[in-house]
């Protein structure tokens, strides 16, 4: 008999049907023994009568232990209460390999324990959960661009040069040359986008920030569309709806992980609504009122961030910085060229920034200036110049962090769950 997946049970009742999978948790209470079984598509309880199966059998699911892995052959039943909706009547039992002295037991672990097992604890219903809503959101992500007439293309990930020009990156040779791990690949997105029209880029990048905060990773993945012809509102327009479509499809699709999250899904019905949008002068204000001491000038640390988010019940974009604190890409405001045309896209609820784009400068003139004053190589960077020289047209893009927006979404208060394996400051195991 072809085994079937955990998933699949509801379409089998009264059937007599095999699963493959591993023992989560084992019970007895007397004559019924109570095996909850897993497969990475879903839990289902099965039960084990004494009096319907040989000593034998209840001999052999009495000594299961945990993560033993096994095949089950058993009658699908409807079960209100579980999960799934159905239990397994286990009927013959395989012992695939058997697990001794399994090391996440269901006591509390500390985080580092369970961080040096990571190998292991992702297999726990809430890692399985996150990873599963993780890959939704990664889904709805490239269904989105993709409808909306973007192409998905890959930049490298072994770069010449700094993206924004910060120290923050990891540095290698390149054979006798410096390269750098990409921290965005934005400029060749920009480059794509030139070709294609619209573009996105879906992959790794990393920071080298010696950082331990509940928001950032050292390794973590980026979603960067670049959209030629495009303003800094049309820009926002594809990033409100590129959220709200992921909203939609993780409530509509990943109902059961939210639940074993204990994610209160009314909050990210809001998301649905139209988001907030202020000013950084804005902002400036409403810091002030809130008795934060901030200067016209200074970008926000997470603590300004949480306090602005908590002004709104849904996301809120903060646009038009100081170009002082921005880089230096970003196209000036015609009407007040000390501010640039771009937005940080905040989620509530303490999250932070999640999306960060602009208008990019399409005018050589003005990027050539903004190379001096940033002190930029005009040899590293003469292909990005090229753009403005051949066919320069107005232009935006922004990034969305894989990995805040998953945290926000299952209401996590550390980035590390939303990554099978975290690379954190000081932590490069397993």
């Amino acid at each position: 008999m072809q085994p079937l997946w955990i998933r699949e049970l509801h379409e089998h009742h009264d059937e007599i049907v095999t699963l493959h999978g591993w023992v989560h948790q084992h019970r007895s209470s007397g004559k019924i023994q109570f095996v909850q079984l897993r497969d990475g598509t879903g839990f289902v309880q099965g039960v084990v009568v004494k009096e319907e199966v040989t000593e034998e059998l209840y001999a052999k699911v009495s000594s299961l232990t945990q993560e033993t892995s096994v095949l089950v052959t058993g009658l699908v039943r409807a079960d209100d209460r579980a999960p799934s909706g159905v239990e397994l009547l286990v009927k013959d039992l395989e012992i695939v390999h058997k697990t001794v002295d399994y090391p996440i037991t269901p006591k509390e672990h500390g985080v580092d324990f369970l961080m040096d097992h990571r190998h292991l604890w992702i297999r726990a219903p809430r890692q399985r959960a996150v990873l599963k809503i993780r890959a939704e959101i990664s889904k709805a992500i490239r269904a989105y661009l993709d409808g909306e007439g973007f192409t998905q293309v890959d930049p490298p990930i072994l770069t010449p040069s700094s993206c924004e020009g910060t120290t923050n990156l990891f540095h290698t040779k390149y054979f006798e040359e410096d390269a750098y791990l990409t921290q965005s690949g934005q400029l060749y997105m920009e480059a794509a986008a030139m070709a294609l029209g619209r573009v996105y880029s879906f992959g790794p990048t990393f920071r080298a920030e010696k950082s331990k905060t509940r928001r950032h990773l050292i390794e973590f993945w980026m979603i960067e569309p670049e959209m030629a012809y495009c303003t800094h509102e049309d820009s926002l327009k594809i990033q409100e709806g590129l959220l709200q479509a992921v909203v939609r499809h993780v409530l509509t699709n990943c109902s059961l992980e939210l639940k074993v999250l204990g994610r209160d899904v009314t909050k990210l019905e809001r998301v649905l609504e139209p988001f907030a949008r202020i000013t950084y002068d804005e902002a400036i204000a409403l810091l002030r009122q809130k008795g934060h001491t901030i200067t016209w000038g200074e970008d926000f640390g997470s603590p300004d961030e949480t306090a602005i988010a908590e002004h709104f019940d849904r996301p809120v974009f903060v646009e038009r910085y100081p170009a002082s604190i921005k880089a230096f890409y970003m196209k000036p405001d015609p009407a007040r060229p000390e501010v640039v045309l771009c937005a940080d896209l905040l989620a509530p609820e303490g999250y932070g920034e999640i999306i960060g784009g602009s208008q990019r400068i399409d005018d050589a003139d003005l990027l050539l200036e903004r190379f001096k004053e940033h002190e930029l190589s005009e040899t590293d960077y003469a292909w990005y110049m090229d753009l403005r020289r051949y066919g320069s047209v107005p232009h935006a893009g922004f990034g969305l962090g894989l990995e805040r927006t998953i945290a926000w979404i299952c209401g996590l208060e550390h980035v590390r769950e939303t990554i099978t394996f975290p690379r954190l400051l000081y932590r490069m195991y397993p």
